[in-house]
This record gives C-alpha cells, sequence and structure tokens, in this order.
C-alpha cells in the first residue's frame, strides 16, 4: 500500500474539512462553483474561500465575502454586489439556483458575454437586477416576468438585439427601466404605457423604429423619460403631454417629423426638454412658457421657423437655450435678457436679424454666447461680460459693427470669435489679462492699430488670426513666437511692415500665414526652431535674402509659399528630401540656378517656380550648356557629401542600436490594455492565444499583418501587427487609447492591444460576414443600399464630429467596410494609416486635408453601392459627365426608369451628395455631419 507524503495528507484532509462545512452551507457551495467558472484576472474574488478549521456554528462562511450581503444572522444570502470588478466569461447560471431570498443582484460594469442566463428569472424575491455595462448579447430573453417583485432592471450599455421584451410590462412594481445603449430594434410596445409604478424610463441608442406609442402618455408616474437616439417614423405623440410627472424629456436624434406638440406645455413639472436633431418643423408653441420650472430647452438641428416666442421671458429658471441650425427669424426679445439664469444662449445658423437685446449679460451669469451665421447688426451688449464668467463668445459671420470696448475687461474669456463682422477700431484686449484664453479670431473685420503688443503674454494662446483686416499696421510683435502652445499664427492682408521677428521658441507652431502684407528683411535662420511647422505662407511681401537652408530642412513642413518677394540665390536642395513636403511656390522672385532634380519638387508644376528669369530646369526651360556643367559639378559635389554623411550617419546609429541591443535585448515588458467588450486578459493570456508554446516574453511568431485568434473565452478576434520604436510608444499608445474608446455601431470595435517597447497586438472584432467590395456586385434592393450607404455616413460623422479630437479614416474604401451579422456595415482600419504615420514620426499632416479625402472617398463608395460596383474610383470621371446621363444611367440600374415613381427623387438626392463629395476643390465639399443631414430623409436610414 502506497504511503502519501505528508503535504499530500494535509491537503486532502484540509479538503474534507471544507466538503463537510460546505454541505451544510449551500450558498458558499454555489459561490464557489460560480467562481471557478468566471474569469478573474483581477483577482477580486481571492477572498472567497473556506479556511481550514473555520466554524461559524450554522452561519453562512460566505457572509464575510466581499460583494455578499446576509441577513442580520449571516444565514441567507440577500444581496450579491459583484460590481466593477472587472469579471469576464459567460455568466453562469446554474447556482443562482440556491439564492431563493436574493433581493438585489449586481453584476454591472464587467466583461460579461454571451446571453443571460435565464436561471436569474427564478429568483421571484428579486428587487433589483442591475446587468448594466457588459457585453451580453443575442435577444432579452423570455422569462423575466417570473420576477414579479422586481422594482429596478438596468441593462444600460450591452449588445442586445431583437424587439424589447414586452412581457416587462407585467412588472407591476416595476420603478426603474433602462435598456438603453443596445442594438434592440423594432417599435416600443404600446403596453410599455401600462407600467403603473414606473418613474424612470430609457430605451434611447437603440435601433428602434415605428412610431413612438401614444400610449406611453399614460405613464402617469414616471419622471424622466429619454427614448431618443433611434429612427422612429412620424410625429411626436401629443399625448405626452399627458405625463404630468414628468421632469425629464429627451427625443433627441429620433428622426422625428411633424410640428412641436403644443400639449407639451402641460407638462408643468418638465425641468429638461431635448429635441435636437431631428425634422421638427413649423414654430416654437409660445404655451412653452407655462412650463415655468424649464431649466433646459435643446430644439436644435431641426427645421424649425417662425421667431423666438416673446412669453419666453417667462421661464426664470431658464439656463440653457439651444435653438441653433434652424430656420429661424426675427429678432432676440428683450426679455431673454432678463432671464436671471441664462448662461448659455445658442441660437447660430439661423436667420435672426437685428441687434442683441441690450441688457445680454447683465442679469445671469452668462457663460457660453454662440449667435453666429446670422443677419445681427448692432455692437457688442455693453453688460456681456457683467457677470464675470463669460468663456466663450461666437459672434461670427453676421453684420456687426463698433468696437470691442465692452470685452476689454472680461477676463473668464477662454474662445472669442468674431470673423466675418464689420467691428473696427483698435484692439482693446489686454493679454496679460486673459489668462486662460487659447482661441482669438478678428478675422475679416475693419480694425486698425496693429496686434496687441502682449500677446506674448496669453501663455495658454493655441490659435491667433487676424487676417483681412486691411488698415490694421503695425508689426509682428517681437515675442510672438515664444509662446509655449501657439500652433496657428494668421495675419495676412493686414498691411504689416518692418522685420518678422526671430523664431526663438515655437515648438508647437503650425502654420504661419503671414501673406499679403509688407513684411521686409530676411527669413530668421531660427526658423530652424519650429520642427513642427507643417505650413508656412509669407507671399506677397518685400522679404530679401536666401530662402534659408533651415526652413527646407524642417521634417513635417507641407506646403511653404514664399511667392512674390524679393527672394535670390538658389533652391535649397534640402527641399527635395522633404517626405512631407505638397506645395513649394518659389515664383516671381529673383531666384536663380536649377531646380533640384528631386522628384517631389519637379512634380509641383511650372506656376511654382515662373516670375524667376535666372531659374532654369524642369519643369521649367532647359538649362543652358554651362549651367548644366556647373549645376552637375556643384550638385555632385553636394550630393557627395551628403551621401557620405548619410552612410557615416547610418553607420553610427546601427552601431548604436547593435549595443543597446546586445545590452538590453529586443524583448521588451508586455503590456494589456483592455477596452468595452473585452475582458480583462493579462497580456501573457492573449499572447499564448496565438501560439500555446509561446511564453510572456517571446514574441508571437505572425507571419502577416493581420490573422485571427481564439482568445482564452473563445472569443475570436482579429489580429494586426504594429511595430513602432519605443520612442514612439506612448504617443502611439495614446492614439491607439483613443481608437478603442471610439464606441459607435458603425465602428468596427477595438477591443484591446497588447504591447511593448517595439510593438503592438491591436484586438479587433471579427466579423465573419464579408465586406463590401466583396459583395457590391450583388443586387440590392434600394432600401438595403440606403441603409448601407447611411451606416456608412454615420461611422464616418462619427468620426469626423464626436471624437475629439477628431479621427480621419485615412483609408475609406469598400474592402474596409465590412459587415455585422445585421447586415450592418462597420468601418474598419479606421484612423491606421495616421496610426503607422504615427509609429514613424511622420504624422504631422494636416488633418483638415485628411478628412476631406474621406469625404471624396465616401461620395465614390456612394457611387459604387448605387452601381453595384461598376463605378469604382469614379470620382473624377462623374465630375466630367453630364449630370442627366450619369442619373440616368443609375436609375437604369436600380430599375427606376419610371419618371412617376418617387425612387427617381430619392436615387436624385444621393447622386447629389455624391457629386458635392467629389468635387475637385476639398473646400467645396460639405462636411460628413452635412451629408449625413442631406440623406436624412431616405427611407433605408438606420442608427
Amino acid at each position: 500500500m502506497e504511503i502519501f507524503p505528508w503535504p499530500h495528507l494535509k491537503l486532502l484532509l484540509s479538503s474534507m474539512l471544507i466538503a463537510v462545512a460546505l454541505a451544510v452551507d449551500p450558498y458558499s457551495d454555489a459561490l464557489l462553483s460560480f467562481k471557478s467558472e468566471v474569469i478573474d484576472h483581477f483577482h477580486s474574488l481571492d477572498d472567497w474561500l473556506v479556511r481550514h478549521g473555520e466554524n461559524r456554528s450554522g452561519k453562512v462562511h460566505a457572509c464575510s465575502w466581499s460583494g455578499i450581503k446576509c441577513d442580520n444572522n449571516s444565514t441567507v444570502v440577500i444581496g450579491l454586489d459583484l460590481s466593477t470588478k472587472k469579471l469576464g466569461g459567460k455568466l453562469p447560471g446554474k447556482q443562482f439556483g440556491v439564492f431563493t431570498e436574493l433581493v438585489e443582484l449586481n453584476i454591472s460594469q464587467n466583461a460579461f458575454s454571451g446571453e443571460i442566463p435565464i436561471e436569474i428569472f427564478n429568483l421571484t424575491g428579486l428587487r433589483s437586477l442591475d446587468i448594466s455595462r457588459n457585453n451580453f448579447s443575442g435577444n432579452f430573453p423570455g422569462g423575466i416576468s417570473g420576477l414579479r417583485n422586481l422594482v429596478v432592471l438596468d441593462a444600460f450599455s450591452n449588445s442586445f438585439s431583437g424587439p424589447l421584451p414586452v412581457e416587462l410590462s407585467k412588472l407591476e412594481f416595476l420603478k426603474v427601466l433602462n435598456l438603453a445603449g443596445s442594438y434592440f430594434d423594432g417599435p416600443i410596445p404600446s403596453a410599455y404605457g401600462s407600467f403603473k409604478r414606473l418613474e424612470f424610463l430609457h430605451l434611447a441608442g437603440n435601433s428602434l423604429s415605428g412610431n413612438i406609442p401614444p400610449e406611453l402618455g399614460n405613464l402617469q408616474t414616471v419622471t424622466h423619460m429619454e427614448i431618443g437616439y433611434n429612427s422612429y417614423e412620424g410625429n411626436i405623440p401629443w399625448q405626452l403631454g399627458n405625463m404630468s410627472e414628468l421632469r425629464y424629456l429627451d427625443i433627441a436624434g429620433a428622426n422625428l417629423s411633424g410640428s412641436i406638440p403644443r400639449h407639451l406645455s402641460n407638462l408643468t413639472k418638465l425641468q429638461s426638454l431635448f429635441l435636437f436633431r431631428n425634422q421638427l418643423t413649423g414654430v416654437i408653441p409660445w404655451e412653452f412658457s407655462r412650463i415655468l420650472p424649464l431649466t433646459n430647452l435643446d430644439l436644435s438641428d431641426n427645421v424649425i421657423s417662425g421667431p423666438i416666442p416673446e412669453s419666453f421671458a417667462e421661464l426664470k429658471n431658464l439656463r440653457l437655450l439651444s435653438l441653433m441650425y434652424n430656420e429661424m427669424n426675427g429678432t432676440v426679445p428683450d426679455g431673454i435678457a432678463e432671464l436671471p439664469s441664462l448662461d448659455t444662449l445658442f441660437i447660430w445658423n439661423n436667420f435672426f436679424t437685428g441687434s442683441l437685446p441690450r441688457n445680454l449679460g447683465k442679469n445671469s451669469k452668462l457663460r457660453w454666447l454662440d449667435v453666429s451665421t446670422n443677419s445681427f447688426i448692432g455692437s457688442i451688449p455693453p453688460h456681456i461680460c457683467a457677470g464675470g464668467e463669460l468663456f466663450k463668445l461666437i459672434l461670427f459671420s453676421n453684420k456687426f459693427t463698433g468696437n470691442l470696448s465692452p470685452l476689454s475687461n472680461c477676463s473668464s474669456l477662454v474662445r472669442i470669435r468674431l470673423e466675418d463682422n464689420s467691428f473696427s477700431g483698435e484692439i482693446p484686449l489686454t493679454l496679460s489679462h486673459l489668462p486662460d484664453v487659447t482661441y482669438i479670431d478678428f478675422s475679416g473685420n475693419r480694425f486698425t492699430g496693429g496686434i496687441p503688443s502682449d500677446i506674448s503674454q496669453a501663455s495658454k494662446l493655441q490659435y491667433f488670426n487676424v487676417s483681412n483686416n486691411p488698415e490694421l499696421g503695425g508689426m509682428v510683435p517681437e515675442e510672438t513666437w515664444s509662446l509655449p502652445l501657439l500652433q496657428n499664427f494668421s495675419a495676412s492682408s493686414c498691411n504689416i511692415s518692418g522685420n518678422l521677428p526671430p523664431f526663438r521658441s515655437c515648438k508647437s507652431m503650425l502654420v504661419v500665414e503671414l501673406q499679403m502684407n509688407d513684411i521686409s528683411g530676411a527669413v530668421p535662420k531660427s526658423i530652424s526652431n519650429c520642427k513642427s511647422l507643417e505650413i508656412i505662407n509669407l507671399a506677397s511681401n518685400q522679404l530679401i535674402g536666401h530662402i534659408p537652408e533651415e526652413l527646407a530642412s524642417l521634417p513635417a513642413l507641407s506646403v511653404a509659399d514664399l511667392s512674390h518677394n524679393n527672394f535670390s540665390g538658389s533652391i535649397p536642395g534640402e527641399f527635395g528630401k522633404s517626405t512631407n513636403l505638397l506645395l513649394l511656390n518659389v515664383s516671381f522672385n529673383d531666384i536663380s540656378g536649377s531646380i533640384p532634380s528631386e522628384k517631389v519638387l519637379q512634380s509641383m508644376g511650372r506656376s511654382a517656380y515662373v516670375g524667376n528669369p535666372e531659374l532654369c530646369g524642369a519643369p521649367l526651360r532647359a538649362c543652358s550648356a554651362s549651367m548644366a556643367i556647373f549645376g552637375s559639378k556643384g550638385t555632385g559635389k553636394l550630393r557627395l557629401v551628403l551621401l557620405l554623411s548619410a552612410g557615416v550617419a547610418i553607420l553610427v546609429s546601427a552601431l548604436v542600436f547593435w549595443l543597446v541591443y546586445l545590452r538590453k535585448g529586443s524583448k521588451g515588458q508586455w503590456k494589456m490594455e483592455s477596452f468595452i467588450g473585452l475582458p480583462q486578459f493579462k497580456a501573457n493570456d492573449v499572447l499564448r492565444s496565438f501560439d500555446s508554446n509561446e511564453s510572456m516574453d517571446e514574441l508571437p511568431p505572425l507571419s502577416a499583418a493581420v490573422c485571427k485568434a481564439v482568445l482564452p473565452t473563445g472569443i475570436t478576434v482579429l489580429v494586426k501587427k504594429v511595430e513602432w520604436e519605443p520612442k514612439r510608444m506612448k504617443v502611439v499608445s495614446e492614439f491607439v487609447t483613443q481608437m478603442g474608446n471610439a464606441r459607435h455601431r458603425n465602428l468596427i470595435r477595438l477591443l484591446g492591444f497588447c504591447y511593448n517597447k517595439h510593438m503592438a497586438y491591436m484586438l479587433y472584432d471579427y466579423l465573419p460576414n464579408g465586406n463590401l467590395a466583396e459583395k457590391v456586385r450583388i443586387p440590392r434592393d434600394w432600401s438595403t443600399k440606403c441603409r448601407i450607404i447611411i451606416g456608412i455616413a454615420k461611422g464616418l460623422c462619427f468620426l469626423h464630429h464626436d471624437c475629439n479630437p477628431a479621427i480621419s479614416h485615412g483609408d475609406l474604401k469598400s474592402s474596409n467596410i465590412v459587415f455585422d451579422d445585421n447586415f450592418e456595415p462597420r468601418l474598419a482600419d479606421f484612423g491606421f494609416k495616421y496610426l503607422t504615420e504615427l509609429t514613424k514620426g511622420q504624422s504631422n499632416e494636416v488633418i483638415k486635408d485628411e478628412l476631406y479625402m474621406d469625404i471624396y472617398k465616401f461620395g465614390e463608395i456612394i457611387l459604387e453601392i448605387l452601381t453595384n460596383g461598376r463605378l469604382i474610383n469614379g470620382g473624377e470621371n462623374t465630375q466630367s459627365k453630364p449630370k442627366d446621363v450619369l442619373l440616368r444611367e443609375i436609375c437604369n440600374e436600380n430599375e427606376a426608369t419610371d419618371p412617376t415613381n418617387s425612387l427617381q427623387d430619392e436615387i436624385k438626392l444621393v447622386v447629389d451628395v455624391a457629386l458635392l463629395c467629389t468635387r475637385s476643390r476639398p473646400a467645396d465639399r460639405p462636411s460628413m455631419e452635412d451629408a449625413l443631414k442631406l440623406l436624412s430623409g431616405l427611407k433605408g436610414q438606420g442608427k
């Protein structure tokens, strides 16, 4: 008989004792079983254990564990709170059968996935169920009506699909219902109007459709209702005005049409009303003045017309009034300026006229005023800063006149935009008294007296533009470039004279625009300090001397316009080595010699070099023989020196790298960053998923940049490999984090990334349903085509307008548009082009250009979809084709040949958007926000 060593015998006896203890403690037994089935990489449940010799005299062992709540005698478990414990995997179900007395179950803010176990619905005593902020998917299972005592159901931010569960309406004690932030589709059940005790209803951010049921008006106990960010049909039911206890109503971004029912004025307890981003028409009901508690009113981004009701002067509690982006007109009532609580007024992009109320700002602590893009006249109200808290003043594109004296003591200002008006007089700002100002745009006015001399005291200033003030005069202040955060300095067409001040410190500077002035002297060689400079425009001045080689050597430079000056000498050869240079314009100077032979310079075209009689070489006239000999000798010597220097530099770099490699090794410590939807794996778990033989310090042997992998919980992901230099790791990982936080239904999700100092593996959702390039030739009905086009538009609009800073896709094409299980389009590879440039330290391209290119590519993809794949990259060709011919071809391909068919109108609308997006001049293209707005009337649109 074999004798067990003592340690094994001790372990066996311990296990037997625990088994005996647990035999009389089913709760602890069930919880330990639960623990064994979930993923707990962060050891949040490590205190869930039974110690040897522990005797609790009939009490439940688990009552002392974290997240467990018991009755006063510690004999019954009545609550489980496992929120924010970073647990993952599928939620086990069989253990819940033990917890018959459970009153509260909270598993929110974890990474549970899969379907909800129906065993939960047998916990008939449950009063609160919180499963929010996980990744549960599939249809919401039946059986929840068994939780007959349920008061709170919070399932916010998951991935449920299918219809909303109708049987919830049978829960007579339910007070809180939150099913927002998933992919529920279909209509809101009319039965949801039968709740007797419901106080909180949140269904926003799904894919709901159909009409809003008027039965919701029967919810006499609801105080908070959010049902927006869906895609309904029809109007706002007037019956919602019967919800007598309502304090908060949000139906924004919901595709609603028709007028705003005046019956909503019966909601006399309402504090917040959000109806923005719909298609609402008509005028604002004057009866809204009856809603005396109203604090926040946002009706922006609709098609509302008419004036601001005079009766709004009665809304003494109003803090936010947002009516921007409508078709409203008339003047701003003086009563608006009397509202004592008003701190935010947004009425931009309408057709308002007249002057702003004289007392605006006098009676309240006004913080943010935006009245841009209207037809206002008159001057800035004299008391605009009286409250001492105004931090954003946006008045651009109006007809304002007068001076800026009301702003002279406005020390709270952060952002000032007054461009495109007729303001005059000197700029009275004492910038040293504006400690927080970051953005100033006074362009397109009639200012005089020069740029404020103390501009260098505005230590947080990032953007400064006084261009197109032809009588401004003065000089560029001496210390302008020393501002530590300044990125954009624009003062073109301002009659500025004098020399350029030295560029002693300009590390943040991206854009310098000083064209069409009277600046003289040479460009300071200290411009070499502006390592981030992307655009410099000094055209049409009186500058002299040679073009400094230091300018040509700036690594990020993309545009340099030096035309119409008095520069002499040759074009520095360093310009030819630039990898970012898009435009070099030296026309109409006194430049001589030959144009360097590098392709980047010869591709600029003749217009970049004309007006220099002594300049030769392609694309101008050929150089003479003597010039060619001189040029070849000079250029040959220069090239030889450069090649030798480059060779030495490469050898030194290689030697240093090899020494570092030998001393430190190529392997770095791996780290793992997970985003919402991915369990909190360790790096080792992910690396082993690529190859089970790999250890944490070894690199997974991915032969390609993209592959599939199955993670420990069975999740299949798409893996993309990115390599970087250690010095780029921080900036690259920050951008990857921004990509990971970009969450939208029409974007493929970046779930996380595993990285060390040299490389990263980015983990994406794996969607096996193919891409648009594979499916575009399959004939589709019109509504499907519309749904695909609008889905792409919404994904791009989110990247361009809802991400801060904006993210350009960078490589929009049909193969990068993939489909999920519901054939909903998702944009793949967004931001990846910018990411790869970041890894190489070449990320300083102008983001606006990339956004414009996204819009152009979107127009091409529209044409590709409309023609079933016939027109690929057809933007340029379609611009030159007669529109009626193009329209006739596309109508034929979509079987819409009957001119009386309304389908032709929709096709014409979509073709118009495609043609707008593919205009040759980027500035003529619409923003993605505007393109989406144009498409919003199509029948095929989805969330």
